[in-house]
């Protein structure tokens, strides 16, 4: 496939921007309870297993792609991001239920918290990435180890909290409106004319 860096980017974006709301309701559907919310892990995980795993594995053997030097660091820290992904997966899958629950036990809509998840997360990520940026700087030529803060430009400090803002507000907005359309109309009651005896 010849598809260029922006593809990529695209995809990517529509990957993770439709993880959230697919995951929410593959968990709902499994019956949102603790059983059901492992099975969904479970099916993210044998997603995980079949692109991650069996994909490069025959890639690899078919000799369609040669086999990288197997280096300690190489295999811990690329390890280390799929546990940092399957964690995020999870957090995801029971941030959704115990939101419910927690607004069920405050006497409130179930969806009142539901509709701070995909905000804080896609908010608090290019954020976190950043900051994480500027203070660790790994290179193959120094090692993982390199840690030292670098201020970033001021432009990029305006940027982080403009994107923040801008992806929690548009998915914020989202959740309003779905919530607004999931709230029955209430129907009006018509008293029955009583007839004296």
């Amino acid at each position: 496939m010849n598809i260029p860096w922006w593809g990529y980017v695209v995809l990517a974006g529509l990957s993770w921007g439709t993880y959230v709301p697919i995951i929410a309701f593959g968990g709902l559907e499994f019956g949102g309870k603790p059983n059901g919310r492992i099975a969904a892990i479970l099916c993210v995980g044998l997603a995980y297993f079949v692109l991650g795993v069996v994909f490069p594995l025959v890639l690899f053997a078919t000799g369609q792609l040669e086999w990288p030097e197997i280096k300690g660091n190489a295999v811990a820290f690329s390890s280390l991001a799929g546990v940092a992904g399957a964690v995020g997966a999870m957090c995801v899958v029971f941030a959704t239920s115990t939101s419910i629950q927690a607004a069920r036990d405050a006497g409130l809509p179930p969806t009142s918290y539901k509709l701070y998840i995909a905000p804080i997360i896609f908010g608090l990520a290019p954020v976190i990435n950043t900051l994480v940026s500027s203070f660790w700087h790994p290179s193959q030529k120094d090692g993982w180890a390199n840690f030292h803060f670098e201020m970033p430009n001021p432009l990029l400090i305006v940027g982080i909290v403009f994107v923040g803002l801008g992806a929690a507000l548009v998915l914020y907005s989202k959740e309003l409106t779905e919530s607004k359309a999931a709230k029955p109309t209430p129907v009006p009651v018509l008293e029955t004319p009583t007839t004296a005896p």
